[in-house]
């Protein structure tokens, strides 16, 4: 997984805002009433380096409402530890501003962590469709989202022509290829995200939702893993491993692992997301100028990616709430969410910039990523996300190393995933 508005519409609008912030318990700012301040906003660790610069514009333009970035660790679950620990503090937290993974959303809502924000200050007609879904708790909007994020398949096109064959848009084609294609030159099948950490949930969620199935429903108070489509995705991965097409080292691989595995050039096929197709094309990578990217494959054609990205939340004890807002106007104005695509290489929420021209020419899977979100699922909606990752990690991962058949490993999915939800 990667982390990684418009302004307010008048003063009227503003007071009820801010009326609205002080009357949900949040503490009104010291002094000024305005709800305008300096800020901190926490994020994962920013890889690319982008986060900085973009800061720096709004720093020089708003000088009373300076943001001090906190960097995170880069691993989902580090980040997630460390922003949980802090907001448990309530109005001793350092952060107002949190950059949260898509599916922190639910849980740190329920836990009444973040506030709502009103719909009217934010363009979220202006976003691709699915995006505003994964910023919503019990039909409220408690974030805007920032980046998004879908699942990509990258390829060696250069060994696919070579062997003239296309790239699969089955699993069956993705099995044979890597089967049969890959040992002809020396390279390892298929990898994805296969550690047990956050990128296996995403992993395993992409495989049953392929298959047609979900994990859980109604905002994770109903358990629905417990079918044949569940069997079928756990079951591919588990065969992949088993049959060698998937490799043992690929169980270790998180992100950047397995992307620096297909940069060397030591794989065929990768599940990624798209910023892995970045580096790989980028001078000095070992594939530079032979990489391709299609939408994941599924069992009778394309497939379904989970949902990435990343939203922006106010913490319910921001000291400078409006400020909180404006910054994520001002993040999530389209001037700036080109720049999160150009110099960062994340995805943005912005619709429109994925028909520029220019943009396709500098990112030539825009399209195919386009496609991707808009047929992309959220990861399960729950309270307890963070116990219902960790549970499909650890089961998942018995099915991957052979500890548990995919049918055994599915119904001890329901039973756990059924006692935390009613929890």
């Amino acid at each position: 997984m990667r982390w990684m508005h418009a302004a307010g519409r008048g003063l009227l609008v503003m007071a009820v805002v801010l009326t609205g912030y002080v009357a949900s318990g949040a503490r009104a700012d010291e002094g000024r009433g305005t709800g305008r301040g300096p800020l901190t906003l926490a994020t994962a660790g920013d890889l690319t380096g982008y986060l900085g610069p973009l800061l720096d514009g709004w720093n020089r333009t708003h000088p009373g409402e300076k943001v001090t970035l906190v960097e995170l660790p880069d691993s989902a679950d580090e980040t997630h530890a460390q922003m949980t620990t802090d907001l448990r503090g309530g109005d001793r937290s350092r952060f107002d501003v949190l950059n949260i993974d898509v599916n922190w959303t639910s849980e740190f809502a329920a836990a009444g962590w973040i506030r709502p924000l009103p719909r009217d200050r934010f363009p979220l007609k202006t976003f691709l469709d699915p995006v505003t879904d994964t910023a919503t708790y019990d039909g409220q909007l408690y974030a805007v989202p920032y980046v998004t994020n879908a699942g990509l398949l990258l390829y060696r096109k250069d060994v696919l022509a070579k062997e003239g064959v296309p790239p699969p848009r089955t699993w069956a084609e993705l099995e044979r290829d890597a089967r049969t294609i890959a040992p002809k030159y020396g390279l390892d099948g298929y990898a994805g995200q296969f550690l047990p950490y956050e990128g296996l949930t995403v992993n395993a969620a992409e495989a049953v939702y392929s298959a047609g199935g979900t994990i859980l429903g109604d905002e994770g108070t109903r358990v629905t893993v417990n079918s044949d489509a569940a069997r079928e995705g756990i079951g591919f991965l588990a065969r992949g491993v088993r049959e060698g097409w998937i490799p043992q080292r690929a169980l270790m691989y998180k992100e950047e692992e397995s992307k620096q595995a297909f940069q060397d050039g030591r794989l065929l096929f990768l599940r990624n997301w798209p910023y892995a197709y970045v580096a790989a094309s980028a001078k000095g990578s070992e594939v530079a100028g032979k990489v391709g990217a299609v939408p994941l494959p599924g069992p009778d054609g394309p497939g379904r990616s989970v949902l990435g990205g990343s939203n922006l939340a106010v913490n319910t004890h921001a000291r400078h709430p409006d400020s909180a807002a404006r910054l994520i106007a001002y993040l999530t104005g389209e001037r700036v969410q080109r720049q999160v695509l150009t110099r960062g290489a994340l995805p943005p929420v912005r619709a429109s910039l994925y028909d520029d021209p220019e943009l396709i020419r500098r990112f030539p899977y825009l399209p195919t990523l386009r496609a991707a979100v808009e047929t992309a699922s959220p990861r399960p909606k729950s309270p307890h996300y963070d116990q219902v990752s960790l549970v499909v990690q650890a089961v998942v991962h018995d099915a991957l190393t052979g500890h548990q058949t995919p049918e055994s490993a599915v119904r001890r999915l329901a039973r756990e995933l059924a006692a935390i939800s009613q929890r």
